[in-house]
């Protein structure tokens, strides 16, 4: 019987969620995109597809900048989102008493940052 960790069973990546990760790699800290941010940036998908890429294989990358369109943290992962908002100095806003990111100040538009010289 073969275990299931040999490198010739493990599932590869669909095309979408190479680019729904890579694209979430590069969202600079301090700053978001919503799920229908990232769908309308790659131009395919929805908001649906990129949460679904998000939970089956987002945990190696910066999951917390990719939020819901109110932004809340991920429901479940308010404890692991919020230490990661505030190191990172991503700007919150309290609403009916629960932190949510401010997605006027924090929303990027997927141009590149300035790089230092």
């Amino acid at each position: 019987m073969r275990r299931m960790t040999e490198p010739d069973e493990v599932p590869e990546i669909p095309p979408y969620a190479e680019a729904v990760l890579d694209l979430a790699e590069r969202i600079p800290p301090g700053r978001v995109m919503t799920y229908g941010d990232v769908a309308e940036y790659l131009g395919r998908g929805g908001p649906r597809q990129v949460g679904r890429v998000m939970a089956l294989y987002g945990g190696a990358v910066p999951w917390w900048r990719v939020i819901r369109a109110d932004g809340r943290p991920l429901p479940g992962h308010e404890h692991r989102a919020l230490p990661e908002y505030r190191a990172e100095g991503t700007p919150l806003r309290t609403v009916a008493g629960e932190p949510r990111v401010d997605l006027r100040a924090a929303r990027w538009d997927g141009t590149a940052p300035a790089r230092p010289a």
